[in-house]
């Protein structure tokens, strides 16, 4: 059985490319739960009659909800195995987005290296691009992570172990 269990630090490179294997519809829920849940008052997010009015003629899903989804859309490819974020950068939003896109999620890794305080771990650095079904590019940013290398992530496997005869018969 092949145990996925993301990457390590050892297996990033520079100018590896990872696209996201899901895409996400963003539906009219999420954008009015996450306006809620982030007390953004801005009605271009929530009010219909009002965002009809602007130039986009529809309300527009929050943009810190398009970072979060397609944040999320690339750790599966990049930081499933991190430590911690150490910091976005350089964010950008080209183009709308509206309920009922689809987002993908495409990461080009920037740099990598070993961690100076942390002899176990090391640093990766990325560009995150969330692409809609149109192929128009909705939203950039920079992210860097400590991530472990593979010995130290074997050290901390924690699944519970058993007695029970797994064998079959």
């Amino acid at each position: 059985m092949t145990d996925h269990r993301g990457r390590c630090l050892e297996d990033f490179t520079v100018g590896d490319v990872y696209r996201s294997r899901l895409g996400r519809t963003i539906s009219e829920t999420d954008n009015t739960w996450f306006t809620l849940l982030t007390m953004n008052t801005n009605q271009m997010h929530f009010n219909v009659p009002y965002a009809e009015r602007t130039e986009f003629r529809a309300p527009l899903v929050v943009s810190t909800l398009t970072l979060a989804i397609v944040l999320g859309l690339s750790v599966a490819d990049t930081s499933e195995n991190a430590v911690a974020n150490l910091g976005w950068g350089d964010i950008r939003l080209p183009k709308p987005v509206f309920a009922g896109d689809t987002v993908w999620a495409e990461s080009e890794v920037l740099t990598v290296r070993e961690s100076k305080s942390r002899p176990d771990c090391g640093i990766v650095g990325i560009r995150t691009r969330g692409v809609n079904e149109r192929a128009e590019v909705v939203i950039e940013f920079a992210r860097s992570f400590m991530i472990f290398k593979r010995a130290a992530l074997d050290a901390l496997d924690v699944f519970p172990g058993t007695d029970a005869d797994w064998t079959v018969s």
